[in-house]
Formats: structure tokens, sequence, C-alpha cells
């Protein structure tokens, strides 16, 4: 199993920890942030495949920023991926 911790930015939240096994999240846990909204994020991407969760999830925005939570979980696991930690 391997693991990443990410340091969002341009969000509320302050850390994401992400656990995957193969190409495939098992856990997410988002530090801060909107917890309703990060707590549905994270259950919804158990279980699905890094690059499904990155297509989904790429991109989206909240409200004036640039970024989101969402989009900043998409970049976390680009950046596993491309470190080969999956």
């Amino acid at each position: 199993m391997k693991t990443i911790s990410y340091k969002p930015s341009g969000v509320c939240s302050r850390q994401i920890d992400i656990e995957c096994e193969g190409d495939v999240i098992k856990h997410v846990k988002f530090t801060q942030g909107c917890a309703g909204n990060t707590q549905g994020v994270a259950r919804l991407v158990e279980g699905m495949k890094i690059d499904e969760a990155i297509k989904r999830l790429k991109g989206i925005k909240c409200g004036f920023r640039p970024t989101s939570c969402p989009d900043q979980l998409a970049r976390a696991l680009e950046k596993m991926a491309e470190n080969g930690e999956n």
C-alpha cells in the first residue's frame, strides 16, 4: 500500500492523506476544510481508480477560487502517479 500526504494550496483544507493499493484509491482524509464536502468527496473516490478520479475532479473550482479541495485531490493523485508511487 502506498501513501502520500499532500499540502494543498488555495483552499481551506490544510492536508490530504491518501492511501492507494496499485491504481485503486483505498482511503482519503482531508484535514480541515468544509467537513461535509471533503468527507463526501473522500468516500466517493474510495475504490475508484486513480486515473478516473483525476478525470472527474481536475479543474473543479470553489466559488471565486481557481481551485477546490476536489481539484487539489486530483493534483495530489497526479503527483503520486508521476512519482510512480501507485
